[in-house]
C-alpha cells in the first residue's frame, strides 16, 4: 500500500515538472514575441488555451493526489497511535482482573485466617504443580522450614481444607491435597457427629467431588448437603476444618456403613495462595 502511494506520488512530481518547464518555455516565448499581433494571437490562443485548461486540470489532480496521499499518511499514523493505545489499555485491563482475583483470593484467606484464628498460621504461594495436570492434587509453595515449616501441617485456602504438607526444604514445601488418589482425611459430620474418611480419588476432580466412605451411621441421619469436617480423632488433621457438604449418599452393601460424594469448599482448579497452620496435631493434643 505504502508503494503503491510513494508511486503515485513520483509521478505527479515528474508531470508538474515538465509541465512546469513547458509553462516557463512558453512565457521566455511571450517575452521575447509579441503574441498580440495576429498571426502570433491566434497561434498562442490555439495553441496556449488548450495548455492551460490542461495545466488546471493537472494542477487540479495533482493537488487531489497530494491531499489524499498525505491524508492516507496521517491516518495511517493515526491508526498506530490509536493501536498503541489499545495495546497499553489491554494490559492495564489484564493487570486490573489480575489485581482482583489476587484481592479476592486474599480477602478469602484474610477470613479464613479469623474463622480459625486460635492456630498460628503464615500465608504463602504456590509456585509448581508437582503432577503437570490441570488439578492442584500435589504442589510446591514458596515457604519451608526457614519460615517454621514442617511435615504434617494442616494446609488452608478458600474456605476450608486443601491437604497437608508432606515435604519440606529451606525454602520451600510440598502440599498433597485431599482430592490425590493418596490422601485420606478423617472427618465427621458436624449435624450428627458421625465419623467418616474422606477419599482422594482424581477421576472424581472433573465432576468436583470426593468420595465419603465408611461412614457410621446407624441411624441414617445424615443425609445431602450435611457439613463435613475434620474430625478430632484424626491423627494429622486438626479438629473442625471445613471441608465441603455431602451432595450424595446411599447405604453400602453391607447395611453397616454408608458412602457418597462431597463438593469440597476448595476449588482445586485454582489455588494461588494459602494459609499453612503451623500447630501441628500432636502439639495441639499435648
Amino acid at each position: 500500500m505504502k508503494k503503491n502511494n510513494l508511486e503515485e506520488h513520483t509521478k505527479s512530481k515528474l508531470l508538474l515538472f515538465f509541465l512546469s518547464l513547458f509553462c516557463g518555455i512558453m512565457m521566455i516565448l511571450s517575452f521575447f514575441l509579441d503574441f498580440n499581433t495576429s498571426p502570433f494571437k491566434e497561434v498562442s490562443g490555439f495553441l496556449l488555451t488548450p495548455i492551460q485548461r490542461g495545466v488546471n486540470q493537472a494542477g487540479g489532480w495533482l493537488s487531489g493526489r497530494m491531499d489524499y496521499f498525505e491524508s492516507t499518511v496521517n491516518l495511517a499514523a493515526e491508526n498506530e497511535a490509536l493501536q498503541a493505545k489499545v495495546d497499553e489499555l489491554t494490559v492495564e485491563n489484564t493487570q486490573l482482573l489480575q489485581d482482583r482475583e489476587e484481592l479476592n483470593s486474599l480477602r478469602d484467606l484474610y477470613e479464613l485466617d479469623h474463622k480459625y484464628e486460635s492456630y498460628e498460621k503464615v500465608g504463602a504461594r504456590v509456585i509448581s504443580r508437582e503432577d503437570g495436570g490441570n488439578w492442584y492434587s500435589l504442589f510446591t509453595i514458596d515457604k519451608g522450614s526457614n519460615d517454621g515449616l514442617g511435615v504434617d501441617m494442616n494446609v488452608m485456602a478458600g474456605s476450608g481444607l486443601v491437604g497437608i504438607i508432606t515435604d519440606v526444604g529451606p525454602n520451600w514445601a510440598t502440599v498433597r491435597s485431599i482430592i490425590d488418589d493418596y490422601s485420606n482425611v478423617s472427618a465427621e459430620i458436624s449435624e450428627t457427629s458421625d465419623t467418616c474418611i474422606i477419599a482422594g480419588d482424581l477421576e472424581l476432580t472433573d465432576k468436583g467431588t470426593v468420595r465419603l466412605v465408611k461412614l457410621e451411621d446407624p441411624d441414617s441421619a445424615a443425609k445431602t448437603g450435611d457439613t463435613v469436617v475434620t474430625s478430632v480423632i484424626s491423627d494429622k488433621f486438626l479438629p473442625g476444618i471445613l471441608i465441603g457438604y455431602i451432595s450424595e449418599i446411599n447405604t453400602d452393601a453391607n447395611n453397616l456403613t454408608r458412602s457418597g460424594f462431597v463438593n469440597p469448599v476448595v476449588d482445586f482448579k485454582d489455588i494461588k495462595e494459602v494459609l499453612v497452620i503451623k500447630t501441628l496435631k500432636q502439639t495441639k493434643n499435648s
